[in-house]
């Protein structure tokens, strides 16, 4: 029982990483712009927030750094799609391959870098449940932050003006713009924004998640929180927790067999996030109307003003 309450709680955490990464992506496809940056951005977010912890010994202000790097990185993308009119596609790649490798660069001297022991969070009398108690009531305060971010996000997307507003400039920039929304500045506010929910994901990984620096961490996580928009269809209501932990259980399951002894080669027991990412994407993709219906019209496309 104790070992399955560990995997469950160890899920928690793990669909954590790709539910905060996957909004941020969200936010930016909801305002018609692609970034395939994220694994760039997490990366840097994720030394950024390790050096701070290092120095402050701080998770918290570890987080801000990593915000504010994965902030900084997308503000730059969104100047070059946005206003110079790169190709997202082309950009993003860029950037992802810029971040492991400044991450690489800049992580050298933290290597063997130590943080300080995490405390122990436990809410009071739930924790104490048999099974559910560890697995449920034992997280970092983030795990909690992220089921109510998501709940803000479905609120603000359909609730709010703003959000109206954020969703039409991805459906039809050119009526927006009709309207007088300025399209450019509200896309970049939604890149900056979408880039910063990455550097979070990046910093709790390297602070709380696996507590410590080592190049290519992040693993392939930005990659699945891409897929993972697809796998709730752009809409955050719809799957949208239940998709990141259940590619988190996934994730976490190879070392679960492990430990308990099954003979299965390690090298396969790692494939399993991605075989899962590819298996779920083709299924979707058998209904390329229901992904029609829901992608926003605009993903992907350059908007001019005036055309």
């Amino acid at each position: 029982m104790e070992s399955y309450a560990l995997l469950i709680g160890a899920t928690l955490s793990a669909g954590t990483v790709l539910a905060i990464a996957a909004l941020g992506l969200l936010i930016n496809e909801k305002a018609g712009i692609v970034n395939l940056g994220a694994e760039g951005m997490m990366l840097c977010a994720a030394i950024a927030g390790f050096a701070t912890v290092v120095h402050t010994g701080n998770t918290w202000l570890g987080f801000a750094a990593g915000m504010a790097a994965g902030a900084l990185l997308a503000a730059i993308f969104g100047v070059l799609v946005i206003w110079l009119n790169t190709n997202q596609y082309a950009t993003g790649l860029a950037l992802s391959l810029f971040g492991v490798g400044f991450s690489a660069f800049a992580g050298i001297s933290f290597v063997q870098a130590k943080l300080p022991e995490l405390p122990k969070y436990a809410i009071p009398v739930l924790s104490d449940v048999p099974l559910l108690g560890p697995a449920l009531f034992q997280q970092h305060p983030l795990v909690y932050l992220t089921m109510v971010l998501v709940a803000a996000l479905i609120w603000f997307l359909y609730r709010s003006r703003a959000g109206l507003v954020l969703r039409s400039v991805g459906e039809s920039p050119e009526s927006a713009h009709a309207l007088g929304y300025p399209v450019r500045r509200i896309r970049l506010a939604a890149v900056v924004a979408g880039g910063a929910l990455c550097g979070l994901s990046g910093a709790y990984i390297s602070t709380v998640y696996t507590p410590l620096w080592v190049e290519g961490m992040v693993a392939g996580r930005g990659w699945i929180a891409l897929a993972l928009t697809t796998f709730a269809t752009w809409r955050p209501a719809h799957g949208w927790l239940l998709g990141a932990y259940l590619f988190g259980g996934v994730t976490m399951l190879q070392f679960h067999l492990q430990a308990t002894g099954v003979q299965v080669a390690s090298q396969l027991l790692s494939m399993l996030p991605y075989v899962a990412t590819i298996v779920v994407l083709a299924l979707i993709s058998r209904n390329p109307t229901w992904i029609r219906i829901n992608m926003p019209a605009s993903l992907g496309k350059p908007f001019y003003p005036g055309s």
